[in-house]
């Protein structure tokens, strides 16, 4: 059974991966292990859990400028996540997928779905995210 689910672009482009929800906010500036890819506070929920390739559910980002930075040494370095989806995101957080676009040809799509259909995220499901202005989806399944 697949559920679909209706969002809104930022950042065009398309992925396919398994799906890593947080209820709680992240910075790429102190949060991610640049080196790893791996979420570093002792405190989050996701603690040494790798973000490289998964489709990186979180409700918000938190931090400065210099998360895009780090972002964009995981785009280098190949340890970025495959997409963003967020409830409500910001332009700090999505300057580095941007500039990753431009700089190393990586492109890695950001949305924002509703609070209600955020809460159906599971981790561990597979995620497809097809990003565009004209009609934005998140496609899940077991």
């Amino acid at each position: 059974m697949a559920l679909t689910l209706e969002g809104r672009c930022i950042v065009e482009g398309n992925a396919t991966g398994e799906l890593l929800v947080s209820t709680r906010s992240i910075s790429f500036w102190g949060d991610v292990d640049p080196a790893t890819g791996s979420i570093c506070d002792a405190r989050h929920e996701l603690c040494h859990v790798s973000v490289a390739g998964k489709i990186l559910a979180f409700p918000m980002g938190k931090g400065s400028s210099t998360g895009s930075l780090i972002f964009l040494e995981l785009a280098r370095t190949q340890k970025a996540p495959a997409a963003i989806i967020n409830v409500r995101t910001e332009p700090i957080l999505t300057t580095g997928p941007v500039v990753a676009g431009h700089f190393y040809g990586v492109r890695v799509p950001v949305l924002t779905l509703a609070q209600s259909d955020f809460d159906k995220l599971i981790s561990g499901w597979m995620c497809e995210v097809v990003v565009a202005p004209e009609r934005t989806i998140c496609t899940l399944a077991q």
